[in-house]
This record gives structure tokens, sequence and C-alpha cells, in this order.
């Protein structure tokens, strides 16, 4: 093994370690935690013998205290400062004792407020550049359909991000006409079917149809009082799983987004939706992105 793939290695563990480091705060903290947790709990036990020898002795120096001694001159009396100087040496002793019981303890406490501390910052930093990433990748996104859009018209850039095809097909009357077919593999992330595994769906396509415009008119009317929604809250309403995704993607109002949510429904590729031909829909959301660095 030559000295550039030993090198390489040794990077890439370092690598490694960065990566897990707040992985390895957090294990760390908890696990320091409850070990001072422990330490406390076994210092506790010892305190009441220590705090007995503290108190002779505090006592037995406070029975030589001079004011309370009888004047006599057959007997030398105990010297003022002497008396404070051994009383501080008892405080300071019992002191010491007291910390050499917890020290330990508090030690390991510190320490494990440190990695927790520690991971938390790290775990925060990491998300603030995965947001302002995203944030950048999506802005480049939107200014590319942008350019679609202006080159070919926004009707057609919305076939070819829907990924549409045209096919011919008889109608009821037996005429052969050309209809539109999407993929819905090919729709974006956060598009959800509408159908019979959602609690709300009925069988009925125009029951179906009057919900989701509801749940529309009320996701916007939420989006106003409040000034920002998520989408998991939206796949609430409407009775689908949540993703991940929609913990931090939504709608917020501000400067430059649409300011509304629009569930898809009246798309061109729903009409049978819409005309009550089928009793399910799929709907994407007009998701303004990450809301957390809009706010």
């Amino acid at each position: 093994m030559d000295i550039n793939s030993i090198t390489r290695r040794f990077n890439r563990s370092i690598l490694v370690s960065k990566k897990q480091s707040p992985h390895i705060f957090f294990a760390a903290g908890v696990i320091g935690a409850v070990t001072s947790t422990v330490l406390a709990c076994r210092a506790t036990l010892k305190l009441s013998e220590s705090l007995d020898k503290i108190k002779t002795d505090v006592d037995n120096v406070h029975a030589l205290n001079p004011e309370k001694q009888e004047s006599d001159t057959d007997i030398v009396r105990y010297p003022t400062d002497q008396y404070r100087k051994d009383l501080g040496y008892v405080y300071g002793k019992a002191a010491l004792e007291i910390t050499k019981l917890y020290g330990p303890s508090i030690v390991i406490g510190v320490a494990s407020i440190g990695a927790l501390t520690g991971s938390h910052v790290q775990l925060t930093r990491r998300n603030s550049a995965l947001m302002a990433a995203y944030a950048a990748v999506q802005q480049a996104y939107l200014e590319y359909r942008e350019r679609v859009k202006q080159e070919l018209g926004p009707e057609r850039e919305l076939d070819i991000y829907h990924a549409a095809s045209f096919e011919v097909v008889e109608n009821a009357d037996g005429k052969k006409e050309e209809v539109k077919v999407v993929d819905p593999n090919k729709y974006s992330p956060y598009a959800r079917f509408f159908d019979e595994y959602s609690q709300h769906w009925e069988k009925d396509p125009e029951l179906n149809r009057l919900y989701i415009q509801c749940q529309q008119n009320y996701a916007n009317n939420l989006l106003q009082a409040r000034g920002h929604l998520f989408l998991n809250e939206v796949y609430d309403m409407l009775g689908v799983d949540r993703s991940k995704a929609g913990a931090v993607v939504g709608w917020v109002i501000s400067d430059v987004g649409d300011n509304y949510v629009d569930f898809g429904i009246y798309e061109a590729y729903n009409g049978r939706f819409v005309n009550g031909f089928e009793r399910s829909i799929l709907l994407d959301f007009n998701v303004d992105g990450v809301i957390y660095d809009k706010i």
C-alpha cells in the first residue's frame, strides 16, 4: 500500500468522523448525563457521613469562641484571631470535602452539556446550509421554467413539466379524438392521489370535487390568517400520508410567492374529474418551497 493510499484513507476517516460528529457528540452527551446523575446519587449517599464530621468540627471550634468563654484570669483565653482562622479552616475543609464528593459529577455534567450543545450547533449549521442550498436550486429551477414558458408558452411548458403525451382514442360517439395523457410518476415530488386510500374519499365524483374544493378554500383561509401553511397540514386535510418534505415546504405570505394555495384541481389534465367522469384525482400543489428561509 503506497503513501497516497494511506493518506487518502486517513483523510477519509477524518471526514467520516466529521460527518458523524453530531451523533457522536449527542451520544457522548447522553452517556455523560446518565453518568453524572449516577455519580451525584452515589455522592449523596456519602454526604450524610461527611456532614456529620463537618458539624462535629464546627461545634468544636464554636465551643472555643472567646466571646462565650467565662472571664477567669487562671484560664488562658482562646485568641480571637486564632478562633477565626480555625473556623475558616474548618469551613474550607468542609467545602473541599463536598467538592470532592460532587466534583466528578459536576465536571462530567458540564462536559455532557457541552457535547449536547455542540451536537445541536452542528446540526443547526448543517440544516441552515442545506436550506440555503435547496433555496438556490429551487430558485434556479423556477427561473429555468420561466424561460421555457417565455420560449414555448405556459401550456406547452406545463405539458413538458408533467411529461404529457397525446394519444388518439375513440370517444362515446365513435369518433377519434386526441387526448392528453399524463404520467403521474413524473409529477413533482409533492403530488398526491386523492383516491379510495383516503378516508375522506367517496364513490360520488361530485362529493369528492366539492370536498377538495372546500379543503382548498380552507387552506387559503389558514394561509391568510396565519401567514404560513405547511404541506403536511394540507395532506392531513385530504387524508393522505405525510412526507418528510412536507414538514419543511409549504406556503408563506411574502412579496415573492403566489400568496395562495392551489391544488391543481382545474388543470386541463383533470378535466374528467371536474366534469364528474372520474372519482379520483391527482393533485399537484403550488408550494413556495422551504418556508423557514422565507419567514
